[in-house]
C-alpha cells in the first residue's frame, strides 16, 4: 500500500503502447504510443509513429518567427487526440533544460519553447520528436483497454523513437520483443 493506503500500481512509464489488430477506435490503428506518466490519476502518451501529412516543423518554426537551420526537415508528429494545439517535446536527456518531465533516464517530454528555440538555432537536443496532442486516459480507463485487448504494452527503445522510420515503428517495435503484430491475437486456454 502506497502512504493514502492505496495498492501500489506497477507504472508503464516509459513503455510502449502498441495497438493490435483488434483496435476497435480507428484512430490509433497501427499506432506506437510512448506512454509519458502512468499513475492513480490516469496516463498520458505521445504518439510516435504518425507524422502530420499537412504539417512540418519548418512551417511551425517559420510561423514562430524562428529560424530554419540550412536543409533542416522535421515532421510533426500527431501525438493524440488531446489538446490538438498543444506542443510537446520528447527529447534525448544529453540535451539540458529546465522544466521537463524525466520519462525514462534517457528521453525527456517537455513543453518548453526554449527547446523549439534552441532547434532551431541548432542548440538543441540532436535526437527529438516533435507532436502536437497527447493521448490521455482518466483513472483505470488504460488498465481496462488493456484488458480488452486493443493495446498491448512492451518496453520502450530510444532507437524505435528516434531512429526507425515511422511507417517500420510499428511492426519493428513488437519483432524486437518476439511478437507478430500484424496477426497478434488474444489466444484463451483452458487447463
Amino acid at each position: 500500500m502506497d502512504e493514502r493506503g492505496r495498492p501500489i500500481i506497477d507504472t508503464l512509464t516509459g513503455s510502449f503502447l502498441l495497438s493490435t489488430p483488434q483496435m476497435p477506435d480507428p484512430r490509433f490503428s497501427e499506432q506506437v504510443i510512448y506512454i509519458c506518466s502512468h499513475g492513480y490519476e490516469g496516463a498520458v502518451g505521445i504518439a510516435v509513429n504518425k507524422p502530420n501529412p499537412i504539417l512540418d516543423l519548418e512551417e511551425v518554426l517559420l510561423t514562430n518567427n524562428l529560424p530554419v537551420p540550412p536543409g533542416f526537415s522535421a515532421p510533426v508528429y500527431m501525438g493524440g487526440p488531446v489538446e490538438q494545439n498543444s506542443a510537446f517535446i520528447l527529447y534525448q536527456s544529453d540535451y539540458v533544460t529546465e522544466h521537463h518531465l524525466e520519462v525514462s533516464p534517457t528521453v525527456y517530454l517537455t513543453r518548453n519553447t526554449s527547446v523549439l528555440e534552441d532547434i532551431s538555432r541548432e542548440r538543441g537536443p540532436e535526437k527529438f520528436l516533435f507532436a502536437v496532442g497527447y493521448a490521455g486516459w482518466g483513472p483505470g480507463q488504460l488498465e481496462q483497454e488493456l484488458v480488452s485487448q486493443g493495446w498491448i504494452t512492451i518496453p520502450a527503445l530510444d532507437s524505435i523513437i528516434f531512429d526507425v522510420p515511422d511507417e517500420e515503428k510499428w511492426r519493428q517495435a513488437a519483432a524486437i520483443n518476439g511478437i507478430d503484430i500484424s496477426i497478434f491475437q488474444d489466444h484463451i486456454g483452458y487447463a
